[in-house]
């Protein structure tokens, strides 16, 4: 068995491998960043090195300093974790002739299919049903268009080197197409350093189903069931569980059959993720289930095949890069009740889940759920990795229960002053459609509004909330404002109460009733928080000195989040419509487009392409037109 191991990652799956390293005696060494010199996984680390700047390309992408941190802390083995270099078949390559031990598949397997196009082509070399679409080299516009026309509107545009729901867009028609491909383009070159591309039929219900597959280097390969990722935003998973709802014995035998054939054909070993894209306006039959790629890695969705099959997957991965087969044989390997996993991520559903940052001054997990994070209260959220703040997987004999309990969780877990998308998880997890299994990607798409924006607590809430800052409030006395003084429990309901619920004034009557939201009394400032159908809002009291932010409307194009222009479309005094594209803003590797909010004139343009800017800093200015 390996005795020591680096771990070339950060956050939750830092401390998820941390974890298992501990567990089996092994010596575990992180790497950091500037910005995670205090990190949660510097900490839990037996030893630590530091590599480099904030930015990723300064620091967790430089495969030379990894290695040159593993060979000076004298590290056997290198875990990639997820993201990062973990599917860069150059830095394993790099690795193993450093004399290190790669946890993961060897080279040959992860560029076999690291490459989207040459992934399907294999795939269907190997007899594994495929989407129909263009894999081909000429990668002109032209062409690329062409073949859109020839494939049928909607299609899908994808990085060949992509993942994680970046270098993804759908085009619906033909003139939408060259935007999109040239948007696309600029994203995967950034993210991947790669801009080509493969053009794919869009499935209009399609289903995301995905089989853990494992190999060892003594020729066994299993698999551990699947998974449905359906529910996504933007391409990007929020929710994951397992088994798929609705997977019937003989969809189940043929999905998992393909997984493991795929994996035969690059002769993999390790942790590794074929994914499948399922056409479900007719239910899961295993003849409408395409491949759609395979990830080389551990997934970050792993904790759900967990929970169900009693399997440590990262402890199975550093058995078999120690040269171990594997502990269990397919018929050992079975599906015990249902999991699922809710991603809780660093940013704000009602202002288009823009990423959030700052000092998590409070982080509350109170329930009984598998909390993966890699971070505490105390900790800070930075602009320049993924939002994630933790992951949270429970694990029930039934979905139903597994739903319940999730949502339980959720209603009681309390983050401030971040915002979170906890509210939002919530509410989809409420759904019915969701309830009953009805599941496709474009779900939390049609519900809109329903979900993003957060429902303020009631009366009887804010009742409460006022009684504790009253009563309880450290330092001089809260004045809340309302209409009767002297507020007491034990009295009648008075009119005209207000109360500031994260920074707005909110007037109610007051109301006795029961409590319906998690109370969390935050001394600190000496607000109350209350969490509300999974919403965290801060109540305190409501000045009437304060004046509120700057009205919208002005015409003002505002930065809302930190991040760098990739390119400014209009010219200081040029007639703009309501809609039109101004600026294109990256943020976390994700492409915004700011656009004219009415008919007017560019009065102002401050951006320019390339420039890095801050949250809300002006970037133009649109007059409105008489």
């Amino acid at each position: 068995m390996i005795q020591s191991l680096l771990i070339a990652n950060r956050g939750e799956i830092a401390c998820r491998i941390i974890r298992t390293a501990r567990k089996l005696g092994i010596r575990a060494v992180a790497v950091y960043s500037d910005a995670d010199a205090n990190a949660l996984h510097v900490r839990e680390a037996d030893q630590a090195v530091h590599i480099g700047g904030s930015p990723a390309r300064e620091s967790y992408l430089i495969g030379e300093r990894i290695i040159a941190a593993a060979q000076q802390t004298g590290a056997e083995a290198i875990h990639p974790g997820y993201g990062f270099l973990s599917e860069n078949a150059d830095f394993a390559e790099a690795v193993i002739a450093a004399g290190l031990i790669w946890v993961g598949p060897n080279p040959a397997s992860i560029r076999a299919m690291g490459l989207k196009d040459a992934a399907k082509k294999l795939m269907q070399d190997a007899r594994v049903p495929v989407t129909p679409g263009y894999l081909g080299e000429d990668q002109s516009l032209e062409r690329l268009q062409r073949e859109a026309d020839k494939i049928g509107y909607p299609v899908l545009i994808k990085a060949v080197a992509g993942g994680g729901g970046k270098g993804m867009r759908r085009v619906d028609a033909a003139e939408e197409f060259a935007d999109a491909l040239a948007s696309c383009q600029r994203e995967a070159a950034s993210s991947f350093g790669d801009d080509r591309v493969l053009i794919e039929k869009y499935i209009l219900a399609p289903r995301h189903i995905e089989v853990q597959v494992f190999g060892d280097t003594h020729g066994n390969i299993v698999h551990l069931f699947e998974r449905d990722c359906s529910m996504q935003r933007r391409h990007q998973k929020v929710i994951e569980e397992a088994p798929a709802p609705g997977m019937d014995k003989q969809a189940r035998f043929a999905v998992c059959e393909a997984a493991v054939k795929a994996a035969r054909a690059v002769n993999y070993v390790g942790a590794g993720t074929i994914e499948f894209i399922a056409d479900a306006s007719h239910g899961l039959h295993a003849d409408r289930i395409w491949f759609m790629e395979m990830n080389t890695r551990l997934q970050v969705e792993h904790p759900v095949t967990e929970e169900i099959t009693g399997v440590d997957l990262v402890e199975w991965q550093l058995r078999v890069a120690s040269g171990e087969p594997l502990p269990l044989r397919q018929e050992q390997i079975a599906i015990n009740g249902h999991a699922i996993e809710a991603r809780l991520y660093a940013e704000d559903p009602a202002r288009g889940f823009l990423p959030s940052t700052g000092k998590l001054e409070v982080l509350d997990f109170p329930g009984d759920a598998r909390v993966d994070t890699g971070v505490e209260a105390g900790s800070v959220i930075s602009p320049f990795y993924d939002p994630m703040i933790a992951k949270l997987i429970v694990h029930g004999e039934q979905r139903d229960e597994a739903i319940a309990m999730l949502r339980a969780e959720l209603s009681q877990l309390t983050v401030w002053p971040v915002r979170t998308n906890a509210g939002f998880l919530f509410r989809l997890l409420g759904d019915g459609a969701f309830a009953q299994g009805q599941l496709d990607t474009g779900l939390i798409e049609r519900r809109g509004e329903d979900l993003t924006f957060d429902p303020l607590p009631t009366a009887a809430d804010l009742t409460h909330a006022t009684y504790w800052l009253e009563q309880d409030m450290p330092g001089e006395t809260a004045h809340i404002a309302h209409g009767l003084d002297g507020f007491r429990l034990n009295r009648a309901p008075v009119a005209a109460r207000a109360v500031s619920v994260n920074g707005e004034r909110v007037t109610f009557e007051a109301d006795h009733g029961d409590l319906s939201s998690h109370f969390y009394p935050h001394e600190r400032d000496g607000s109350a928080l209350l969490v509300h159908g999974g919403a965290t809002f801060r109540v305190s009291e409501a000045r009437t000195d304060g004046a509120a932010g700057a009205a919208a409307g002005d015409g003002s194009i505002l930065a809302p989040m930190p991040g760098r222009i990739v390119s400014v479309e209009v010219a200081e005094g040029q007639v703009v419509s309501a809609g039109q594209k101004l600026l294109v803003l990256e943020a976390m590797k994700m492409e915004q487009a700011l656009t004219a909010p009415f008919d007017g004139i560019v009065e102002t343009l401050a951006a320019t392409p390339g420039a890095q800017v801050q949250v809300d800093a002006l970037l133009a200015k649109v007059a409105k037109a008489e």
